[in-house]
């Protein structure tokens, strides 16, 4: 059985920050976790030090990938004001540092949106197909990786061309996600929905790992349970490297979290 979020991301205080166990389930493919939910980890730590409730601005550069297994979470907390919180933090394992992280905590309320951005005209989430349950349709060569069992995708039929041997010229992933232990999304788990889908090159038929170098993330909202829907696009992909513009919207409609990552493209 899986291990729930909250357990693949529970800490333990140590001198100095926490220690924590890295979830082998949260792999996205030859033993690699899911940058995601690294920067969830340190997110997590950061509210632990901080008097506010949410994660809403994290800037993460990964140095390298971290192994599974025992990993230690430095923090350092800045003063803590009326609205919010700046403080830094470094994830790291037996091989050093891997994951520094610039995070602001603050407090969200439930409160309407003065303005925000529409979601789009997507496949309703039951006539989109789950990851998990068709790994048959994985291209030649690639695997379905443990991260499908954690967070239940349905990929949308308008950008999954890919999955079908019918790649687009477009850089564009989108679909309907969701914990798959039935926990509902907040701004700690809409950390690791910013970063939870395959890469926008898969959508061109460029398959292949693409590490994510810098991962800036930004949570506005508070989500309504249910289902999220997470839309990543490509803009310019040259020379090795892609940038990534993740959104994600709640069940309602209401845009919830944004990111931006900079990756190196598969080769």
């Amino acid at each position: 059985m899986p291990r729930s979020f909250d357990d693949a991301t529970a800490l333990t205080a140590a001198e100095g920050g926490f220690t924590a166990h890295l979830d082998p389930g949260w792999d996205v493919g030859g033993g690699v976790l899911n940058g995601g939910y690294l920067l969830a980890v340190v997110a997590r730590a950061a509210l632990e030090v901080s008097p506010h409730t949410h994660p809403v601005a994290l800037s993460a550069s990964y140095l390298r990938a971290p192994a599974p297994g025992p990993a230690t979470v430095s923090v350092t907390a800045g003063p803590a004001g009326r609205t919010l919180q700046h403080g830094s933090a470094v994830l790291g394992d037996a091989g050093g540092p891997a994951v520094p992280v610039q995070w602001t905590t603050a407090t969200l309320h439930d409160v309407p949106a003065e303005h925000g951005v529409p979601a789009p005209a997507a496949t309703p989430v039951e006539d989109c197909f789950s990851v998990a349950e068709n790994a048959h349709l994985a291209p030649p060569g690639l695997t379905v990786p443990g991260i499908s069992q954690q967070v239940e995708t349905r990929l949308d039929p308008l950008t999954a061309g890919w999955a079908l041997g019918q790649p687009s010229t477009e850089p564009v992933v989108r679909a309907w996600v969701r914990f798959a232990d039935g926990r509902e999304p907040d701004p700690l788990g809409l950390v690791a929905f910013t970063d939870v889908l395959p890469p926008t090159s898969w959508a061109t038929g460029k398959l292949g790992w693409a590490p994510t170098v810098q991962l800036q993330t930004l949570i506005r909202a508070l989500p309504a349970p249910g289902w999220c829907l997470v839309e990543a696009r490509g803009n310019e992909v040259s020379d090795g490297w892609v940038d990534e513009d993740y959104r994600v919207w709640d069940s309602t409609g209401r845009f919830v979290a944004q990111s931006r990552q900079l990756a190196r493209s598969p080769r």
